[in-house]
């Protein structure tokens, strides 16, 4: 999860996420190509070494033309890559059900039978030592590692959002309306996330907790709860 002096993204742990924080750094990349470039010819224009008379009207024209052009394929074509890749569910091995209300969460494994809890933030007065502030909840979201979990979420009331930023998922939760993603968690841990839309005066007090296990673990743990 992010400490206080983090400036960049939380470490990956979904492939998803992997091409996103990749594709954050190539569009820095070039967004610091085209700075110097500016800075450069602002630099020449100061000395006065460029001037309308050094430079042909066409060929500036040509090139201003052509460039951008050439920078916004670099920009959209991983772009296009990333968004088709995290719109593509093929089979998940595991559909969760996420349903937000004001102001928790309800999950159902609609793969199993009898398999739903809320889940609540812990109060201070009841987290254990070690645990954090407004992301610890009472029940959390066991997923097995590297296998493909879809995401169908919803709303009761008013409009949420179900997001993991380490997973690379952020969904809205819609009342009347099913929204879904995907992922898949390529290591064991736990991964923190928040609501992430204005959903009223406790907006703050709906954290979300993902934990990955072994596969043995989650049909330990699942077959506890149906039963």
């Amino acid at each position: 999860m992010a400490n206080y002096s983090q400036l960049g993204f939380q470490d990956a742990s979904s492939p998803i996420m992997e091409e996103l924080i990749e594709f954050h750094d190539h569009a820095l990349m070039v967004a610091l190509a085209i700075c110097s470039l500016v800075l450069y010819l602002l630099a020449l224009m100061l000395s006065g070494k460029l001037s309308s008379s050094t430079v042909d009207a066409q060929e500036i024209e040509l090139v201003w033309t052509i460039l951008p052009a050439i920078v916004l394929i670099m920009l959209a074509l991983p772009s296009l890559q990333i968004l088709y890749m995290m719109d593509e569910i093929d089979e998940p091995d595991l559909t969760l059900k996420a349903i937000g209300h004001q102001w928790y969460w309800s999950y159902e494994y609609t793969d199993l039978k009898d398999l739903t809890f809320d889940s609540y933030m812990t109060p201070t007065t009841d987290l254990p030592l070690g645990h954090y502030r407004l992301l610890e909840v009472d029940h959390r979201v066991i997923v097995p590692m590297e296998s493909s979990v879809r995401v169908i979420v919803t709303a009761d009331d008013v409009l949420h959002s179900w997001a993991v930023p380490s997973l690379g998922v952020k969904t809205d939760a819609i009342p009347g309306r099913l929204n879904q993603t995907s992922f898949v968690a390529s290591r064991p841990g736990i991964f923190y996330g928040q609501c992430s839309e204005i959903c009223g005066a406790n907006h703050s007090y709906m954290p979300i907790v993902v934990e990955s296990a072994p596969l043995p673990y989650f049909e330990s743990w699942s077959s506890l709860l149906s039963s």
